[in-house]
């Protein structure tokens, strides 16, 4: 079973892991992507079939899974995409996408249906953010609201599946609702381009969401690419439930 670390340990480890990268990079400077060796990736149907085999040999080392949205979409590809990572070795998890419109319990339940229980699986992953364009639930909610939401859908996810989620977040969502909380739980940060620790608020973030149009073996078209905070040894240990 994975599990996270405590807070304080998880800290003491970002430090190790940010002296590491100032060394390797040399002046002083924000870490790129290519400072990180661990890079996944995040799918959809958008990305077509996959070719598996190729996604692995191309050097991917995790992939989140969309599953659902709301309490009662399901992403047309994600079983076929879950089994098929698995088989090609690809360690993967699911993810939801938070519909602000619909109860949190009908959320979850939802999920719980479609995402099978997998030991062998990575965490859940909460999908939190603001959907302004959606057409048919653009609005936001309170910050107290949202956040008893998340937590209903949180504890229920973790009470199934065994792990702690994994929150995913953009910056106007982390600073209107999640800054100053949810600290237990490991973050994973939408942050194009830039590096992510000084714009959230220097919360320490587990998996940073660096591009929309990477491109990868074995996906035709543009892919999110993603990277883990930590060492390939960290990586391991993470797998082992060590971390």
């Amino acid at each position: 079973m994975l599990a996270f670390s405590s807070p304080s340990l998880r800290k003491a480890l970002c430090v190790v892991v940010a002296l590491v990268v100032s060394a390797c990079a040399g002046p002083a400077r924000d870490p790129v992507p290519e400072d990180y060796p661990i890079h996944g990736i995040d799918v959809s149907r958008w990305q077509g079939d996959i070719d598996w085999n190729a996604v692995r040999r191309g050097g991917v080392y995790f992939a989140w899974i969309k599953s659902t949205e709301g309490g009662d979409h399901k992403d047309p590809k994600f079983e076929q995409n879950w089994y098929a990572a698995k088989a090609a070795g690809v360690p993967r998890g699911a993810y939801h996408f938070t519909y602000w419109c619909r109860p949190a319990r009908e959320q979850v339940e939802w999920f719980k249906q479609v995402v099978p229980y997998d030991p062998d699986a990575l965490p859940p992953v909460l999908d939190v953010e603001w959907n302004g364009h959606s057409k048919t639930c653009p609005k936001t909610i309170p910050r107290a609201q949202a956040r008893a939401e998340m937590r209903i859908m949180l504890e229920e996810m973790e009470r199934a599946y065994g792990k702690r989620p994994v929150i995913y977040t953009d910056i106007t969502f982390f600073n209107d609702v999640i800054k100053d909380d949810f600290e237990a739980y490991p973050i994973w940060v939408r942050s194009i381009r830039r590096y992510p620790t000084s714009r959230f608020d220097h919360r320490n973030w587990w998996f940073w969401q660096y591009t929309a149009v990477g491109q990868v073996p074995g996906i035709k078209e543009k892919v999110d690419r993603n990277a883990f905070f930590g060492t390939a040894s960290m990586w391991e240990k993470f797998l082992n439930g060590q971390l």
